[in-house]
Order: C-alpha cells, then structure tokens, then sequence
C-alpha cells in the first residue's frame, strides 16, 4: 500500500505547486496566503508518504483530498484534478491493501513450504 499512496502523494506534491503558480495569477490572492496555504500542503504531502500505512495516515490522506477539491474554490480546475487525485487515493488505498494480503499470503506459504536443498 506504501508505494501506491506514495505515488499518488507525490503526485498531488506537482499538481498542488503547479496549482499554487496558477493561483499566483488571481489578483484577490495575496502571494504570501498562496504559498503559505501550497507549502503547507505540499509539506503534508511529503510527509504522510512515510505516515501512510501508520494508524491516522490513511485518514489524513483522505482529509487532504477533500481539501484538494476545496481549493476549486481558488483555483477552477483543481474540482476535476481534485475528484481525479481522490479517486486515485481510493484505487492506491484499495488495491494497495489487496497486494498487502497477497504478499502476506505469499510469504507465508514460501515459509511454510520445505526447502529443497540442492545435492
């Protein structure tokens, strides 16, 4: 599950900058709310790739993708980047656990099978 939230968080990271270079543009935006508002973001992206699969961190990630569709609000395209990075999140999240069982699974079944030496 860690390296597939991770993917989608450092993808967010981008899009959260490029997003903040947009918002630069709107003349009702102070330069400093911005970039305050996108580093703090951008910052909680880096750090919850190595809280992910820590208890909250899933939670967290969630509470960011609802923030990402909120900053529409400032920034238009950010609803459709938004919905799209959410529904990335939940895939990541979904089919990351999925994997985790697979890989349990697996390695308890190379575990418990005998070893074949060689003669």
């Amino acid at each position: 599950m860690r390296t597939l939230c991770s993917s989608t968080l450092i993808g967010e990271f981008f899009i959260i900058g490029f997003a903040g270079l947009v918002a630069m543009k709107d003349p009702h935006l102070s330069m400093t709310t911005v970039w305050t508002v996108s580093g703090i973001a951008m910052l909680l992206c880096v750090l919850l790739c190595g809280m992910v699969t820590r208890p909250g961190g899933t939670a967290l990630g969630w509470a960011l993708q609802i923030a990402l569709i909120a900053s529409g609000f400032a920034v238009p395209t950010m609803y459709f980047l938004g919905a799209v990075f959410a529904a990335l999140w939940w895939a990541s999240v979904h089919y990351g656990r999925k994997i985790d069982v697979a890989k349990a699974r697996f390695a308890a079944q190379e575990e418990s099978a005998p070893s074949v030496d060689a003669v």
